[in-house]
């Protein structure tokens, strides 16, 4: 454990580079061989919008990146958080770390998104993509950014996650989200039995259906274990069946354009077919 402690502790930056960009890359070129729908799109043009907000998502994540270092040496300083109630392993730490960190910094925080209205509005911009691939993955406001880096932060304070556990989680993170939203056909099968611990790209496509209850499903990140245990986990049988998008922002100028996408969270809140705020604010 101690060269994974090592390494993650004091991660190289070009290491996090590759991950981001060498996993774009290849999850790209899998989508051109084994589409799970044609991409009869203009794909250079929806990755150009989507890797806009990739960018916006990237300098905030490192500008706020001392606030999580600080959280971390504090809790590692003063032995707060759920690790130091018992003495454990290193790899009980790591395992139950990891999970922890995607509980409250992902699947929690995603959840809430869907049901606060204020925070919808923010993260309707990532649910307006109407072509879900790869370059989906990091398509959130910058605002949205920012809540999310709360709750990273939240979860390193009650985890008591020293800062190897911080940057292994969300190199596992950044992963998991090319492969959840990358276009591809994996074999149903091994799909649905991969569903049962984490998150597969069918499972997450089904969230990105235009219309609720499927858009209200399937908020894990790395593990689908929450969603099977919170009872938000669903499946269709036909993928072809789903179309992306949110059902309030259809319109190519309202979900194809940065400035509009950029205003989105100001603007007028509209009532979706079955709304789950019950009214307009």
């Amino acid at each position: 454990m101690e060269p994974v402690i090592a390494f993650f502790d004091d991660i190289p930056t070009v290491f996090r580079a590759s991950i981001l960009i060498g996993g774009l890359m290849l999850f790209w070129i899998l989508e051109g061989v084994f589409p799970l729908f044609s991409n009869d799109y203009a794909k250079y043009r929806h990755a150009g919008l989507n890797l806009f907000f990739t960018g916006t998502t990237m300098v905030i994540g490192f500008g706020l990146a001392g606030m999580l270092l600080w959280v971390s040496d504090y809790v590692s300083i003063n032995k707060i958080g759920l690790l130091y109630i018992f003495d454990l392993p290193l790899w009980l730490q790591m395992v139950i770390g990891i999970l922890l960190m995607d509980f409250i910094g992902a699947y929690f925080i995603h959840w809430l998104e869907h049901k606060v209205k204020w925070m919808w509005k923010f993260h309707l911009v990532h649910h307006s993509d109407t072509n879900i691939d790869v370059t989906s993955g990091l398509r959130h406001h910058p605002g949205e950014t920012f809540f999310r880096i709360f709750f990273t932060a939240l979860a390193v304070f009650i985890i008591g996650a020293p800062m190897w556990i911080i940057m292994l989680y969300q190199s596992l993170s950044v992963l998991a989200a090319h492969i959840s939203h990358a276009n591809i056909n994996m074999p149903k099968g091994v799909d649905a039995m991969l569903s049962y611990v984490f998150v597969t790209p069918l499972m997450h496509k089904v969230h990105h259906h235009y219309k609720q209850p499927l858009t209200d499903t399937n908020f894990g990140n790395i593990f689908s274990i929450w969603d099977h245990m919170f009872g938000t986990f669903a499946r269709v049988d036909d993928s072809r069946s789903l179309i992306y998008g949110i059902d309030t922002h259809m319109a190519e100028h309202e979900n194809n354009r940065v400035g509009n996408l950029l205003k989105i969270p100001f603007q007028k809140y509209r009532v979706p077919e079955e709304s789950k705020f019950g009214g307009e604010g």
